[in-house]
């Protein structure tokens, strides 16, 4: 299957409304380089200086000609060579460009931070094709764009070719950030950044894309739907994406003359390093949103869990807000809110003016009264903030037997599992023996709130699958549950949401007809205060 093939459906996708949720998104790093190609001569903004140009990074092909990657840097008016001040590098989401608008980027430049804001590989006036920041092409790029900044006179080096950096930028654009410091741990013992800010991003693709193999079909098309204007990703990649999208498997190259996205996605994130024991020591602002189906919750929890060093996790700040990749959620129904109270009670702001305060703690020094570190601090639907210092459950409760309807016209069951007043913020899990008789059997599972279970709705849009490839019988599961934060009241119920279908996994329920039953189910909660 072609990306020709790719088109109609993933346009249908796009006009959805797709690619506004994916441009939030994901982000390539900077390879090699050759001598920078020229820039332009700078320009007056304001009070702050721009400076476009382009560098030469890794080629595509072996012997091939190298490819060029451009960037806007923005000099804020008081940094000399006598008078130097960190630099904070930034890149777009998946399907974007760099920042070429110094009033984007004032509220860094008006805090004395110099930025280089870069098109990724395969986007804006970038050459070659998109990765997905893989560490032999995106991650030569971050290390090219690290070059160029450890030149810049008005920068603060620490070390030859070592300048205080720090980096910002969601989904691709937090991508790219821990690509680099990853790659640069892995090459050099240390990252070279001293800071990082990534929002909304990944921890392991092939499980943000495809959890247990399941492929989340919505993101999956309009991934590669968002790219197919300019052809930015490799063709493979295109056929891969739409192969997962058509069969309702993870393109692992069992097929026949079927793709593998397993090995082309294995070192492209976080969990492959930690996976080899990297773990990060600098201090990091996560930003995550609780209502991303993309990159949900769970996997920066991934990244605060397995990416940090336990100092560092003292010297980083997790935050969740609601937001994020978020698609309408009808079947089951979710909630419709975007809010980030914890960065507002934090910071007395947003997450840009929370990172400007990170980024003057740690990358100035400066006393700013900041507080929250070492902790992790949710929003929940009602906008309330949730600080907890563990996500892991501290209850269980026995729910009994959960089926599903059988799909794709079955409604989701809600099955109770605790009245309120009660708080839950982590990720939840259950256990319980299941059956399925037929092939390929699927359901989905999710924590719901209500006066009932008609009216019971997902807390945070999320519902993850279980897959049963054969018949099994009374067989011991357990099943991850979305990560979430909420606060049942009093007159509601907290309930286990079961369902044979689900917007974000369109198509993807069983492949032959047949409830999923777990009999002896148990639920086990991360209950705060109680």
């Amino acid at each position: 299957m072609t990306s020709r093939l790719a088109l109609p459906l993933a346009t249908a996708l796009l006009t959805a409304g797709l690619t506004a949720g994916l441009a939030a998104g994901l982000s390539a790093a900077p390879a090699t380089s050759a001598a920078p190609a020229p820039a332009a001569p700078p320009t007056a903004a304001g009070k702050v200086t721009v400076t476009h140009g382009c560098l030469r990074s890794a080629p595509e092909t072996k012997g091939g000609a190298p490819v060029k990657i451009c960037y806007s840097v923005f000099k804020p008016a008081r940094a000399t060579a006598k008078r130097r001040v960190p630099m904070l590098m930034h890149s777009h989401g998946w399907g974007g460009s760099r920042t070429k608008d110094p009033a984007a980027l004032a509220a860094f430049t008006r805090a004395g931070y110099g930025v280089i804001s870069f098109d990724q590989r395969g986007w804006g006036e970038s050459g070659g094709k998109a990765h997905v920041e893989s560490p032999a092409y995106e991650g030569k790029d971050v290390r090219a764009l690290v070059r160029l900044v450890s030149r810049l006179r008005w920068v603060r080096q620490d070390g030859r070719g070592d300048p205080r950096l720090g980096a910002i930028g969601g989904s691709y654009g937090g991508g790219y950030q821990l690509l680099g410091a990853f790659e640069s741990l892995r090459l050099r013992g240390k990252p070279v950044f001293d800071a990082l800010a990534p929002e909304i991003t990944w921890h392991d693709l092939s499980q943000s894309l495809a959890p247990e193999g399941v492929t989340r079909t919505e993101w999956a098309l309009g991934l590669s739907a968002a790219a197919l204007p300019s052809q930015a990703l490799p063709e493979r990649v295109y056929q891969a994406l739409v192969e997962g999208a058509a069969t309702g498997q993870w393109p692992d190259g069992s097929l026949p003359g079927g793709q593998d996205l397993v090995s082309f996605f294995e070192r492209n994130g976080p969990k492959w390093h930690a996976d080899h024991g990297r773990r990060l020591d600098i201090p990091v602002l996560l930003g995550q949103g609780t209502t991303d189906t993309l990159f949900p919750l769970q996997q920066g929890l991934a990244n605060w869990q397995r990416g940090l060093t336990k100092r560092a996790r003292k010297q980083s700040i997790f935050v969740g807000y609601n937001g994020g990749h978020v698609l309408p959620n009808l079947l089951p129904a979710g909630i419709d809110v975007t809010s980030d109270p914890c960065s507002r009670r934090l910071a007395g702001g947003d997450f840009r003016a929370l990172s400007i305060r990170f980024f003057d703690a740690r990358l100035k020094g400066r006393k700013t009264g900041l507080r929250g570190w070492g902790r992790i601090h949710l929003a929940t639907p009602s906008s309330t903030c949730t600080t907890v210092r563990s996500v892991a459950p501290t209850r269980r409760y026995a729910v009994g037997t959960v089926a599903t309807t059988v799909g794709p016209a079955g409604a989701p069951v809600a099955v109770p599992v605790v009245k309120g007043p009660v708080r839950i913020a982590g990720s939840p899990y259950l256990t319980g023996k299941v059956t399925a008789l037929g092939l390929e059997n699927r359901a989905f599972y999710g924590l719901a709130v209500g006066t009932s279970p008609a009216t019971a709705r997902l807390v945070q849009n999320n519902v993850l699958p279980l897959r049963e490839v054969s018949p099994v019988t009374g067989v011991a599961r357990r099943v991850t549950l979305p990560s979430v934060a909420v606060n049942v009241p009093a007159g509601q119920t907290l309930y286990l949401l079961a369902t044979a279908v689900s917007d974000t996994f369109v198509t993807m329920g069983s492949r032959t007809p047949g409830v999923v039953i777990i009999d002896d189910t148990v639920v086990s909660l991360p209950v705060v205060g109680r």
